[in-house]
């Protein structure tokens, strides 16, 4: 960036940083053009604009950070009377589980970090066809999600994978294992190295999207599986195991043709899939892992014993809903860092440090679900399925949740539709039996065809956004093309079950 001359060069040269320059002029023109649309198109317009700009800020997420332009656009709705700050913080409030998950579930993993390099390190180096690797993160991740949260299985992953990338980038950087190094520049990295280290991205691009698939494909089966499950499940009087069956006609089929899917694209090689391991990175991969298996101690051994059980803790904890997951990822601190010896305040920091822009980011979303909700930019939508009976309107709630989660929040889209059909049901106009056929189409919908974009998802978002996405260069766009296989068949399979299982 070239040295500014005048106070006014120092202001744009100040304003958003490194972003492009034509970032920076597209971002002005929206802050600039949306009054005047709201002045001219009304609100209705100018709150579906406003939807598509911040759209846009996550698909240039590695341009820029999206809190920073996404905040400011929030900033002026609220300025331009489109919400106003209760309601984001009703919504924020409402979100508040989520909130805290993210601030100390994320954090909690981080403490487990040497555990899950040493188990996935062992299934990486042992099992040697990509295919079956494939299958197994996603099923693995799918697991989970049914009993966990989907961020938080997204945060153990991008652990795991963030450890393996860093092992390597030292390793093509000429250091050794232990050295300390900036996994994020590539001038060290030798030239031997680059084409090793460009297909090693590739890979780990696939395994994240394999296991970020897969948490949608168990997060859609359990009551605990996302946080609209549950809002859905109290609504509907379900308990674990009814949700469970209910929704099983749609859920099973469409785990099915996930798995189905995750073993054709990579066999075909379509959408970016297929990448192998680099045998030089398989061969760095079992020297570090050889070398960290002599270099062990008891202590380290003794910390290996910890977060096993820790872990073990977390999975019941959450599996039984002893608490709310925020106050369980706490525990988990706690437990994870008084037995392994760290008590000092600048490593406890550093585990904050992945989480809380993201938490940032995600008020900054509840800004603009405010504004949906205050300007009802779904009613339409809404209005228009309850006109529908039988399997149509069944359908319908399916397609609907599915098109509107691609670019709101799940978990409002649930509000508002579960909330619709409630009050159907209690005004008499739909029975008992559909109300419960429309709960399992309103579950289905919102976590199944959401998966087509990064903010369909938390936990794509969570990884579009994370520290590991500019490394294995995952963007916004690549996401969108790597899910689509993912989005067509799963969709589809889903669609078919609303239709003929229910």
């Amino acid at each position: 960036m070239p040295t500014p001359h005048t106070l006014s060069q120092a202001f744009a040269a100040n304003f958003l940083g490194g972003a492009p320059g034509w970032y920076k002029l597209t971002l002005v023109g929206f802050l600039v053009f949306n009054p005047i649309a709201l002045a001219v198109a009304g609100p209705f317009v100018t709150g579906w604009l406003l939807i598509l700009e911040f759209i846009f800020t996550l698909a240039m997420a590695l341009k820029c950070y999206p809190l920073q332009p996404g905040g400011l656009l929030a900033i002026e709705a609220i300025v331009l009377g489109m919400s106003s700050p209760e309601t984001v913080y009703d919504e924020a409030l409402h979100n508040f589980p989520v909130i805290m998950l993210l601030m100390f579930m994320v954090a909690g993993i981080f403490f487990l970090k040497e555990l899950l390099l040493f188990t996935f390190t062992k299934i990486l180096l042992n099992v040697r066809s990509k295919i079956w690797l494939s299958l197994l993160f996603c099923a693995v991740a799918a697991v989970l999600s049914a009993f966990l949260d989907a961020l938080t299985v997204t945060a153990v992953v991008i652990t795991v994978a963030q450890g393996f990338y860093n092992v390597y980038h030292k390793v093509a950087s000429g250091k050794h294992f232990h050295h300390q190094h900036d996994s994020g520049d590539d001038e060290q990295v030798h030239d031997q190295h680059r084409a090793d280290l460009e297909q090693f991205r590739a890979f780990l691009r696939t395994l994240m999207m394999h296991a970020a698939v897969g948490t949608a494909l168990g997060g859609v089966m359990t009551i605990v599986g996302e946080p609209q499950n549950l809002l859905i499940g109290k609504v509907a009087g379900w308990e674990f195991i009814e949700f469970f069956v209910r929704v099983a006609p749609v859920s099973i089929p469409v785990f099915v043709t996930g798995l189905m899917t995750c073993a054709t694209v990579e066999l075909t090689g379509w959408f970016g899939f297929g990448t192998l391991l680099p045998d030089n990175v398989r061969t760095v991969l079992v020297g570090y892992d050889a070398e960290e298996t002599e270099r062990r101690t008891l202590r380290d051994n003794a910390v290996l014993v910890v977060q096993a059980v820790v872990a073990l803790f977390l999975v019941v904890a959450l599996g039984l809903h002893l608490a709310e997951v925020g106050i369980i990822g706490l525990t988990v601190i706690v437990l994870a860092t008084a037995f392994t010896g760290v008590i000092e305040e600048k490593r406890l920091g550093h585990a904050f440090e992945e989480a809380l822009p993201f938490t940032s980011l995600l008020v900054v979303f509840f800004s603009i679900v405010a504004v949906i909700h205050d300007q009802h930019l779904f009613s339409p939508v809404i209005h228009w399925v309850l006109t529908l009976e039988g399997q149509a309107q069944t359908a319908a709630f399916y397609l609907a949740n599915g098109m509107l989660s691609m670019v709101s929040d799940n978990v409002f889209v649930a509000t508002v539709y579960i909330t619709e059909v409630f009050n159907a049901l209690e005004a008499g106009a739909i029975t008992r039996a559909q109300f419960d056929l429309l709960a399992v189409a309103i579950n289905t919908g919102t976590n199944i065809p959401s998966v087509a974009t990064p903010n369909g998802q938390a936990a794509f978002l969570f990884l579009l956004t994370s520290a590991l996405a500019p490394l294995i260069r995952l963007s916004y766009g690549r996401m969108v093309v790597m899910a689509l296989p993912y989005t067509i068949t799963m969709s589809g399979a889903g669609l078919l079950a609303v239709i003929y299982l229910l």
